[in-house]
C-alpha cells in the first residue's frame, strides 16, 4: 500500500503519520519527491482502514499494490533511485560504463586493462576474481589474490571495482570492494542475497539466465528488505531455443523494468551474445532503449584469455563502442 501525501505536508505531520503506522505493526518508506511525499507501506496492511487514512487532511490519496515486489516498486519510489559509489553515479540521467577482463589473470593484465579502459570512458573497472564455470576443469579465478589486484588497479587509477561474489562465507574479503556482484547463477541464492541486504553497499544483481522480470524483481527485494536499498539490476540474456548466440539479450527488459522499477538497469551484451563481434550493436540498442549503463569484458590479449576470450573486446574495440554509444545517447537527448 502507498499513501500519497498533500504537497503542504509538514515534516512534523509525516513524523506524526508514520509513527502511527509503525504502531500497527508496518514498516513505512518515505520517499520525497518534488511535488510530493508518498509513504510505502510494507506489512500486514488489512489492519488499516483505507478510507480512514484517506479522510485525513494530509492524505491525497491511498493505493494498493498488488504486485509482489514492494520495495523496488516504481509505485513505491516514483523517482529514478541513483546509485552512488567513489564519485560515480549509476540510475536517473546518469549513464555508467563498467569494463574490465572476466577474470584477473595477472598485475599486468589487469592494470594495463584498467588503464585503457579508463581512458576511453570506462568509470567503473569489472573483474572476476571468483568465477563460476560450467566445467569443475576450467579456471576458477584468482580468488583472493585476484581481488588484491584488483584493489591495486584501484590505486592505481582511482576506478571503483566491481567482482563476483560465490559465497557469504567470502564476504570478509569483500570489504573494499566498491560493488558487489551477484551472477546469474545465484540471482535465487536467497540466503546469500540477505546477507547482502545487511550491508551498506551496492550490489549489481544479474538475471538468471531462465527467469522472469518477477523473478529477478522479487531477488531485488530480498536484498531491498533487509535494509540496503542500493541494488542495481542487470540484463545479461536468457535462454531460448537460439543457439548462435550463446543468450538472448532482451532489449525489451529495459523498458520493461524502467516501468516497473525504480532501480538502475544495466546490460551485459558480452555475456549475452558471448561474441566480441555483437557487442557493439547490443550496446548500442541497450543504451538506445533507456539502459542506465553497459557491462562489458574487455582483454588485451582475448585470444590468450583463460576466461571467455571470445566475447571479450579489445581496447581498441572498446573505444569505438563507448564512442559510438556516445553518439547514441547524444542522440536521444
Amino acid at each position: 500500500m502507498v499513501a500519497v501525501l498533500k504537497p503542504t505536508v509538514t515534516d512534523e505531520q509525516v513524523k506524526n503519520l508514520t509513527a502511527w503506522l509503525e504502531g500497527r505493526g508496518l514498516t513505512v518508506h518515505i520517499s520525497k519527491g518534488e511535488s510530493y511525499t508518498i509513504l510505502g507501506l510494507i506489512g500486514d496492511t488489512s489492519k488499516i482502514d483505507t478510507e480512514l487514512l484517506e479522510g485525513l487532511e494530509m492524505v491525497d490519496s491511498v493505493k494498493r499494490i498488488s504486485e509482489p515486489f514492494k520495495s523496488a516498486n516504481r509505485k513505491f519510489h516514483p523517482d529514478d533511485t541513483v546509485v552512488e559509489v567513489g564519485g560515480v553515479r549509476i540510475g536517473g540521467p546518469h549513464f555508467c560504463v563498467m569494463a574490465g577482463p572476466c577474470s584477473v589473470e595477472s598485475p599486468e593484465q589487469i592494470l594495463s586493462i584498467a588503464e585503457s579502459v579508463r581512458a576511453s570512458g570506462a568509470a567503473v573497472l569489472r573483474g572476476g576474481a571468483f568465477k563460476p564455470r560450467t566445467s569443475p576443469y576450467d579456471f576458477q579465478g584468482l580468488r583472493a589474490d585476484g581481488i588484491e589486484l584488483l584493489l591495486e588497479a584501484k590505486r592505481r587509477t582511482g576506478m571503483p571495482i566491481i567482482t563476483e561474489i560465490m559465497n557469504a562465507a567470502h564476504l570478509p574479503m569483500f570489504e573494499q570492494v566498491d560493488i558487489i556482484q551477484v551472477g546469474a547463477r545465484n540471482m535465487q541464492n536467497f540466503e546469500l542475497l540477505k546477507e547482502l541486504g545487511a550491508l551498506d553497499k551496492p550490489v549489481m544483481l544479474k538475471r538468471g539466465l531462465a527467469n522472469t522480470l518477477q523473478e529477478l524483481l522479487m531477488s531485488a527485494e530480498y536484498i531491498m528488505a533487509g535494509g540496503n536499498r542500493n541494488v542495481i539490476l542487470c540484463e545479461r540474456g536468457i535462454r531460448t531455443f537460439e543457439t548462435f548466440t550463446r543468450n538472448t539479450l532482451d532489449i525489451s527488459a529495459i523498458p520493461a523494468l524502467r516501468e516497473l522499477t525504480h532501480l538502475p538497469v544495466v546490460v551485459d551484451p558480452s555475456h549475452a551474445t558471448g561474441a566480441a563481434r555483437f557487442v557493439l550493436p547490443m550496446a548500442m540498442a541497450s543504451a538506445a532503449a533507456g539502459a542506465h549503463g553497459l557491462l562489458i569484458e574487455v582483454h588485451n590479449d582475448p585470444k590468450n584469455a583463460l576466461c571467455d576470450g571470445a566475447q571479450s573486446l579489445t581496447p581498441e574495440q572498446f573505444a569505438a563502442v563507448t564512442e559510438k554509444v556516445g553518439k547514441i545517447r547524444q542522440a536521444m537527448l
